[in-house]
Parts: C-alpha cells; sequence; structure tokens
C-alpha cells in the first residue's frame, strides 16, 4: 500500500425490514458495523434519523475520518441527486434522501439501486475485480442486472438500465408481475419458480407426483416456494427435478441473449436462486457456450458473485467509492 492514505466511507444496506450499517475501507473491508429494524411505519423521516444516529455511533465509536456516505435501496433511484422516486418497500415516493443526508453530515453521499450496489462491490472487490466489462446478474426473488462497459456503469436515459427480469424470452409465456408474458423473472426469480410449482401441484389431480413437494410445505400450497422446491430436488423428487430442468432451460436462454447483446468479459451471476444451488452455475456456463454466438462467448468468463451476505454494505459503500474516484477524475 505504500505511503496512500486509507479512506473509509460508511455503506448502508436500505431494506423494508432490515437497515446494516458498516464502516468500509477503500479495499471493501468492513470495520464495524450496526443492524437496526427499519421504521417504515413511521414514515422516510424516522427512518433519516435512525440512519444518522447510527452513522454517528460508528463514526464516534470507530474514531475513524469518513470519506462519505453510500446507500443502497430496493427501488427506482434518479441518478445524480440520488432522489428516491419510488421504494415499494419503504413505501416511498420521490424522498430526498441523497441530499438530506449529504446537508446533515456535510460529506458526498450516493444513493444507488440495491442491485447497482450489489455490482459496485462485486466489481471493485468481488468476482469482477480487475474487469472493465462485466455483466452482474442477480437471481432472487426477482431478476436484476447491471452493466460496466469500459469501466463505467451503464445507466439508460432514465437510469432503469439493467432490468433485464423483463425482457421477453417467451411472448406466449406465464404472466409476469409487470403486466407482461413471459418475462425472463416469470420463468425463473424466485416468484416465478414458485407459481410454476404450484400450478405443476394443481395440475397433479392424483396428488402423487406432489407428494414430496407438499410434504415439505406442511401439506399446503400457499407454502410452496423456490426454497422448499430446491429442497425437493435435492431428495431427487422427479417433480422437481422436472421443474429445476425447466428453471434451468430458462436460465441459460436469458444468459446467452444477455451475452449476444452485450458481450461481457466476464458474467457473473449471483442471489438467492443461485446460493440455493449453486451447482447450476457450471450448467449456466455450458449452456451459453451451446447457445450464445461463439464470437460474443469465446472471452467470456462465468462467475459466482463473491461476496455473499455482506454485499449490500461493501456494495453501497464501492459506490461511493466510485463516485469519489470519478470525482477526482474530473477535478
Amino acid at each position: 500500500m505504500g505511503n496512500r492514505e486509507q479512506q473509509y466511507v460508511i455503506g448502508i444496506d436500505l431494506g423494508g425490514t432490515k437497515i446494516e450499517l458498516g464502516i468500509v475501507d477503500d479495499e471493501g473491508r468492513i470495520y464495524d458495523r450496526e443492524r437496526l429494524d427499519t421504521p417504515v411505519q413511521e414514515g422516510p423521516a424516522a427512518v433519516e434519523r435512525e440512519i444518522l444516529k447510527n452513522i454517528d455511533i460508528l463514526r464516534k465509536r470507530s474514531g475513524l475520518p469518513l470519506s462519505g456516505v453510500g446507500i443502497g435501496v430496493a427501488g427506482q433511484i434518479q441518478w445524480g441527486t440520488g432522489l428516491v422516486i419510488f421504494a415499494p418497500n419503504l413505501q416511498w415516493h420521490r424522498f430526498p434522501l441523497q441530499a438530506n443526508i449529504e446537508k446533515a453530515l456535510n460529506i458526498p453521499t450516493c444513493i444507488v439501486n440495491d442491485v447497482r450496489a450489489i455490482a459496485f462491490g462485486e466489481w471493485l472487490y468481488g468476482a469482477g475485480k480487475g474487469s472493465r466489462d462485466l455483466l452482474c446478474v442477480f437471481v432472487g426473488t426477482g431478476i436484476g442486472g447491471c452493466l460496466i462497459s469500459n469501466g463505467k456503469l451503464m445507466t439508460g436515459c432514465s437510469n432503469t438500465f439493467g432490468e433485464v427480469g423483463h425482457m421477453t424470452i417467451d411472448f406466449k409465456g406465464p404472466k409476469c408481475t409487470c403486466g407482461k408474458r413471459g418475462c425472463f423473472e416469470a420463468f425463473a426469480g424466485g416468484w416465478g419458480i414458485a407459481a410454476r410449482a404450484k400450478e405443476a401441484i394443481e395440475k397433479d389431480k392424483q396428488g402423487k407426483a406432489s407428494q414430496c413437494l407438499l410434504k415439505l410445505a406442511d401439506g399446503k400450497l400457499e407454502a410452496v416456494t423456490a426454497k422448499i422446491l430446491m429442497e425437493a430436488y435435492r431428495q431427487k423428487d422427479p417433480m422437481a427435478e422436472m421443474l429445476i430442468e425447466e428453471v434451468q432451460k430458462a436460465l441459460i436462454a436469458g444468459f446467452a441473449s444477455l451475452v449476444n447483446l452485450y458481450n461481457p468479459c466476464r458474467l457473473i451471476i449471483g442471489g438467492g436462486v443461485i446460493d440455493g444451488m449453486p451447482e447450476m452455475i457450471q450448467k449456466i456456463d455450458k449452456g451459453i457456450r451451446e447457445m450464445a454466438l461463439q464470437a460474443s462467448s469465446q472471452s467470456l468468463e462465468v462467475r459466482k458473485a463473491q461476496l455473499g451476505k455482506e454485499v449490500g454494505v461493501i456494495g453501497s459503500a464501492a459506490a461511493i467509492f466510485n463516485k469519489l474516484k470519478e470525482k477526482e477524475a474530473y477535478e
């Protein structure tokens, strides 16, 4: 490291139920942390007060100088201003969190979508480290993505770049939560996987093929989830194996299309669905080689996301570090 002065920021993963804060250095290491329940019902001002209170706790306890604050939020964020246009889990509409935090602390602040935060973390400190062209896709309840091209985050005209979960992979496919049919996440996102499993159980009139799934769900159809389907798959249940194979086909089709479109050097895949079935990464990699154009896939590396449960805090910190770095480049 030489004589380079270490920088420290606060990274915050702001969720609908929990807020996680951590002091993170510019090598992606967490030094101290706080975790608290999100007071959603008390409104955005109360959440903001709790964030500032806990930043102050971390600041005083560590005694470290802070260069900035990064916050990842599940929702639509206005690029540059950090205005939270809409965050469904928080029940927020057009709340100026970034401006408020900057005014209160007088240090640079960066609010980004939670998937962008995760991508920043993987790019700077995880599976994407050292690459300037990468695509990060996270398969959880839904499917979200983020593209770094030539060392720059792609944002799109209105900062919605990366909504890969809503690209159509079958125009006659199942209805998505967005109202369209055949979206990527309607086949391979957690909620879509659960919906397909429930449909299969309902079609099993005699109830024999779906016995394992229903047993794992305590006999309740509404309790069937993607996690339960994965558990049945691990138990080699035939219905679960059939359904997971369909999920795998959908993931390969979606990822092959994305590789053709964006030609990344690295494809980083993470999220709860992948964490539940890490062996799927190898199958997706093989499937992409078979389906995507050779010119698009010949230099591609497919990697599993590395940062795990720390990614929300580290990724939000990475977002503010990236902002500080870009600011320095223009000064």
